[in-house]
């Protein structure tokens, strides 16, 4: 009975604390997106318009999201029947949102106004029970021009 109890407890708190926090993470990505967002950034190897300066700096981003107890617990039911891991897709989302807002801020300090030949990593550095997804990791790197 107890362990039932401390397995609710986790749960609701994780879908509790979790929520908040994914909540307020989204919140802070759309306000520095739009700060950022006169950073242009794309994946061509060379920049399209001839007005930057030849070569560039490289420019990196990387985070780690962890995965809360609820989504944890979710995804490891939905593993069972199949079907898309929706509590997932949204780490993933938020790990390749944060880590592009970290390259574009390390473009800003170098004074560029442009990242081309942008390159995605991704990983899962860490597995819970069953085999299911705790954290992932999120690399993006570039590289990074000003006219």
């Amino acid at each position: 009975m107890l362990e039932l109890v401390i397995f609710v407890t986790l749960l609701g708190l994780g879908y509790g604390v979790g929520s908040y926090r994914e909540k307020n993470h989204y919140a802070d990505l759309a306000v520095r997106e739009q700060a950022l967002g006169h950073i242009t950034v794309f994946d061509h190897k060379l920049p399209a318009d001839h007005g930057f300066q030849a070569g560039g700096d490289l420019v990196v981003g990387n985070v780690v999201v962890s995965s809360d107890y609820f989504k944890t617990v979710v995804a490891t039911i939905k593993k069972f029947f199949g079907g898309r891991l929706r509590s997932y897709e949204t780490l993933l989302e938020r790990g390749r949102r944060e880590a592009i807002l970290r390259m574009k801020q390390m473009a800003k300090e170098q004074g560029a106004d442009c990242i081309y030949n942008v390159r995605f990593e991704t990983a899962a550095t860490s597995q819970g029970a069953s085999n299911t997804l705790s954290s992932v990791e999120v690399l993006v790197y570039g590289s990074a021009v000003r006219r």
